[in-house]
């Protein structure tokens, strides 16, 4: 009766305010259970969650919270990530759909992260952390914008591939001394790469900072690449003010 009588007040209190047709939804497509999360008001999934291929114009209005397995709404018509689970620990697949943007994605992804076949731009809205492979090919991509922190292993566009442990400047100035005439002009315009993102970095987030900069340091290749001596001089205030010209990196192409 306890399990009740709290149902009940959550019930009173908005937490339980899904459609019939929202339920419907949600027990359609979920593999496991989900649950109306009473902190969030988001529903939580216990499994997965796969909708691929039912030719949806979007996520019937349900807001997603924390997914413990996989996410997967490809092959859709969805024009939009609005109300995607902000928290994927499998994988996250949003590929052959008409998306111009990766607003609303999931910030963390544990697997993969597919957003290919879409009319995508740039990467913004994409997720900070995917553990496995990013794979945005198949795009408009004039712009890395957006772009994760950290891939666990694989980067793939359709103008470069990058291997496990190669998305970090290593990589990224690989890209730049042998890459394509477009995937050069590509990669310039990835943020990690202007010396300014990371000197803000360093006075607005100091732990992040730390997790992304300070780990490079155990690798004597990146640690000679010319990004790594800009913001190591900047940070010990030896370096030139307008750190953040693209002229700097051209140089090295």
């Amino acid at each position: 009766m306890k399990h009740l009588k709290l149902f009940s007040l959550l019930e009173s209190e908005g937490f339980n305010n899904l459609t019939q047709e929202q339920e419907d939804f949600l027990n359609s497509y979920t593999k496991g259970s989900w649950s109306v999360n009473p902190a969030t008001g988001l529903v939580d999934v216990q499994g997965s969650f796969n909708c691929y291929g039912r030719r949806l114009e979007s996520l019937a209005g349900i807001l997603f919270g924390t997914v413990t397995r996989d996410f997967v709404c490809g092959a859709n018509q969805l024009t939009s990530l609005v109300g995607a689970p902000q928290m994927v620990k499998g994988g996250f697949n949003c590929a052959s759909n008409r998306l111009t943007s990766l607003e609303g994605a999931p910030q963390t992804v544990g697997g993969s992260f597919y957003c290919d076949e879409n009319f995508l731009t740039s990467l913004v809205g994409a997720p900070e952390t995917v553990g496995v492979i990013f794979f945005c090919g198949h795009n408009s991509l004039t712009s890395l914008a957006g772009a994760p922190q950290t891939v666990g292993k694989y980067f793939w566009c359709d103008d470069f591939e990058l291997d496990p442990g190669q998305w970090n400047p290593t990589g990224w100035f690989e890209v730049l001394r042998t890459g394509s005439p477009e995937a050069r002009e590509l990669i310039l315009t990835l943020p990690y790469l202007q010396p300014q993102y990371w000197l803000d970095l360093h006075r607005s987030d100091r732990q992040k900072f730390n997790a992304l900069w300070l780990q490079y340091r155990r690798d004597p290749e990146i640690r000679s690449t010319p990004l790594w001596q800009q913001v190591e001089q900047a940070l010990s205030g030896r370096a030139q003010s307008n750190l953040d010209d693209l002229e700097m990196l051209r140089d090295f192409t």
